[in-house]
């Protein structure tokens, strides 16, 4: 039986999709929805700068925590806590939009509160995989799930787009709906404790920073996503280009959205079947090289088609990424550590994102949004250099499995 075969007769591992494919939805739906309505309701990017920090700033708090929770309790029942409460967040936006946006400051709140509940799902749901499946199949499951999950990021985008032109905020009663179905997934899985640790002191909080800061591949990986993505993500460009630079309305930006992701899907499936070349050092850092100049050609395009290719070359380019490095992740790290290892890796990934949202609103709202996004494709070019040139270890990576 081959390696896909085996996997997708595991109930467990399906599961796992489902709940990957139903949050994904959400969550891109709802940056679709709340970008477009605050941009709306007050034309300033500032405001979307203010997005980024709502989102981030629980991350920051609570990281070391939300991984200790992971690796000291039931995987399962956080998750279900955690999208309890992101349920009746997306039920308080649709509340507080349903009359029109008169004053931004309580969907911040709910974007922050909305975030800590994302604080405790990501090192939970990033710690299940190697509990479901079997090690020898850790890439290929990898491989799957991140395909799979930017299909998501696929529909999310576009479908949010779509019901934003179509049914305006009740959109977030749409988000309500993927999360109910995210938690009938989750109660189908089992308890999926980690390895539980022998003391509670702040030595046993922080164990996961020590092994992320001394692990010559696992920190690399991370601090490489970090900085390429916050120094030079154009997402939070996506609102401003669609009203006033393309002039293609909330339709058009659903398409932009998704236009990462439908690179991402066809980079994903490219990986699984052919690999990344035999080197995944190399190819890591190719990948960071053509992320920075499809920035560079999104920040200089006129054209719809052409921005849209421009988004379909930056998402493919950071599968690739994401697949080499969440394979590092995984067969890198010990089960009893996992949880704290994706709590930082969760920071991580919520810094490069929400922070980069901050930094594209903060110099758009400064120098424009052209300046700002060709200063961004210069960053993650110097990234890209700079991380080569300094971790030897990724560099001469062969194969992640020569990890173990």
């Amino acid at each position: 039986m081959s390696d896909t075969r085996i996997l997708f007769s595991n109930a467990n591992y399906i599961y796992y999709l489902f709940v990957r494919i139903f949050l994904t939805l959400a969550v891109t739906m709802m940056s679709v929805a709340v970008g477009w309505h605050i941009y709306e309701a007050t034309s300033d990017p500032m405001a979307l700068a203010y997005v980024g920090i709502a989102q981030v700033a629980p991350m920051w708090m609570l990281f070391m925590l939300t991984g200790w929770v992971a690796d000291n309790f039931s995987r399962r029942n956080v998750l279900l806590a955690a999208m309890s409460v992101q349920l009746c967040t997306y039920g308080g936006m649709a509340w507080l939009m349903k009359d029109g946006i008169q004053d931004v400051f309580p969907i911040y709140v709910l974007l922050f509160v909305n975030c800590c509940a994302r604080a405790f799902i990501g090192p939970a749901i990033q710690s299940i995989l190697p509990n479901i499946v079997e090690k020898k199949l850790i890439s290929q499951a990898v491989s799957i799930a991140s395909t799979i999950w930017q299909g998501a990021m696929t529909a999310g985008p576009f479908v949010g787009g779509l019901l934003l032109a179509a049914i305006d905020v009740d959109i977030y009663w749409v988000m309500m709906v993927a999360v109910a179905l995210c938690l009938v997934s989750i109660s189908r899985l089992p308890e999926l404790k980690a390895t539980k640790s022998n003391t509670r002191a702040l030595t046993d909080v922080v164990e996961g920073l020590k092994f992320v800061w001394g692990n010559p591949y696992v920190f690399p990986s991370m601090a490489l996503d970090l900085f390429a993505m916050m120094l030079g993500g154009v997402m939070a460009f996506l609102p401003i280009y669609a009203m006033d630079i393309l002039h293609v309305g909330p339709d058009g930006l659903g398409v932009m959205r998704a236009m990462p992701a439908i690179g991402s899907v066809l980079a994903g499936v490219l990986v699984s079947k052919f690999g990344y070349g035999g080197h995944a050092g190399k190819a890591l850092f190719l990948a960071l090289i053509v992320f920075a100049l499809s920035i560079l050609g999104f920040a200089l395009s006129e054209t719809f088609w052409i921005t849209l290719l421009a988004l379909a070359i930056y998402g493919g380019s950071d599968m690739i990424s994401v697949i080499i490095r969440s394979s590092i992740l995984h067969l890198a790290t010990p089960d009893d550590l996992r949880g704290r290892t994706n709590a930082v890796n969760s920071l991580f990934i919520a810094s490069s994102n929400e922070l980069g949202d901050f930094r594209a609103g903060a110099v758009a709202a400064w120098f424009g949004a052209v300046p700002a996004a060709v200063i961004g494709a210069f960053s993650a070019l110097a990234v890209a250099g700079i991380g080569y040139w300094r971790s030897k270890a990724m560099r001469e990576l062969k194969s992640v499995d020569d990890i173990n």
